[in-house]
């Protein structure tokens, strides 16, 4: 069995497909037996869902918001 290290370390090919069908099946068994490793993928899917859904370009008005944000945040600190 894989240990978490391992895991980690073949998720992103994991996730991708690109791991051969051994891999896959050592990969797939440590998940059923790591609740954490399954909360790390789940979470790496997320996140490749939303980079996809994301524009290509950035946003201007994001950055002029995050200057605004991070400047009233300032004001609050004492």
């Amino acid at each position: 069995m894989l240990t978490c290290k391992e895991q980690v370390a073949r998720a992103s090919d994991y996730l991708d497909g690109q791991l051969s069908f051994r891999e896959k099946l050592l990969v797939r068994h440590h998940l059923m037996f790591c609740p954490n490793c399954r909360r790390f993928i789940r979470q790496m899917r997320l996140m490749q869902q939303t980079l996809r859904v994301l524009p290509e370009e950035a946003v201007p008005e994001v950055d002029a918001l995050a200057e605004r944000l991070a400047a009233e945040r300032r004001k609050d600190i004492p």
